[in-house]
């Protein structure tokens, strides 16, 4: 057994030298469509939930003829099945990117899929903020952009950067299925290696790098929400 279980590491170790310079392009490519894609999500996506929570019922300037929409549309965006919506949008990429394929071309994807879900988080997170924090600011003369800017916002910033992380999470495993359209990344290498020649050596290794990936952000942005939670 110990003979099989030093076989076994050697192998992969010798694999994963092997292949460790496509490995550290693989791993850039997708951190590149990962947080280029969330920063561009954001954009979109937070300014989105704010309309949601100010337009909603009980929000700061309610406009159900507005807010009805807005929500039909968030929720139809998110019910799409990711793998569907990414050969959908390939002539609206080539359109936004020149060209429906490749990394761009993937983020452009990515982002249509993440900005709503954004949305979402973030108006639960505003939801969230006690009421009364935001009647003692009413209370006190503050205008809608003083409470949103002010008071909401600053209150629900832990739970905007606990969703932050599991966002960031879901692109990455989103980033992965974009190799169907010749995307980079670990996904497009798992294809190629994984799938198309049977290595399932290079599968496990690749597997590895993304589990470790992932825990490091959890980690960072979990310890960072709990630095600034004042209710903690």
């Amino acid at each position: 057994m110990e003979y099989i279980e030093t076989g076994f590491f050697r192998h992969h170790l010798e694999v994963f030298l092997e292949f460790r310079s496509v490995l550290w392009e693989s791993t850039l490519e997708t951190l590149y469509m990962t947080f280029a894609t969330v920063t561009m999500a954001y954009a979109i996506g937070l300014p989105l939930g704010m309309f949601l929570v100010c337009l909603g019922k009980g929000g700061l300037f309610p406009n159900r003829a507005v807010h009805a929409p807005l929500s039909f549309v968030i929720n139809t965006t998110r019910s799409i099945p990711f793998l569907i919506l990414l050969v959908a949008l390939i002539p609206f990429s080539r359109l936004i990117v020149g060209s429906g394929i490749g990394n761009n071309a993937a983020i452009v994807a990515l982002v249509v899929a993440a900005a709503p879900f954004i949305a979402r988080m973030v108006e639960t997170a505003l939801n969230e903020v006690d009421v009364g924090v935001v009647d003692a600011a009413k209370s006190m003369g503050a205008n809608n952009f003083q409470i949103m800017f002010k008071v909401l916002l600053p209150e629900s910033i832990p739970s905007l950067i606990r969703g932050f992380s599991i966002t960031t999470i879901n692109i990455m495993s989103f980033s992965a299925m974009a190799g169907v359209i010749g995307a980079g990344g670990l996904g497009r290498l798992a294809i190629r290696y994984g799938i198309n020649f049977w290595r399932y050596d290079i599968m496990l290794i690749i597997i590895i790098v993304i589990v470790i990936i992932v825990t490091i952000i959890q980690f960072l942005f979990n310890l960072l929400a709990t630095k600034i939670d004042r209710r903690i």
